[in-house]
């Protein structure tokens, strides 16, 4: 079994592992899936607004869609919540990441 294959069995067995769906997700995008990339991370934060770390790669897997306004959405989203936990380091990359997408 390769490694897409193992974290899809993982996410299937406990869908609510954020652990394995942000592996899963980061899979999907190396593998060049990026809607199914898109759509994990959209899951992840959905059920887990704080794991601020889903907002840059999900921002990334949409730009890659082409999908440029939900890109901005996503990263506003991740920019207002680690202001909120107070994780400048990741809203600092967040807000680089929408200033680039004009």
């Amino acid at each position: 079994m390769n490694r897409l294959e193992t974290l899809k069995d993982l996410v299937r067995q406990n869908p609510s592992d954020t652990f394995a769906r942000y592996g899963l997700a980061m899979e999907y995008a190396r593998a060049g899936e990026f809607a199914a990339s898109a759509a994990e991370y959209k899951t992840l934060v959905d059920a887990h607004p704080e794991y601020a770390a889903a907002y840059y790669q999900g921002g990334q897997a949409l730009e890659r869609l082409g999908r440029l306004e939900e890109a901005r959405e996503f990263y506003r989203l991740g920019i207002a919540v680690t202001t909120r936990l107070g994780d400048l380091h990741a809203r600092d990359q967040l807000q680089g990441a929408l200033e680039l997408l004009g």
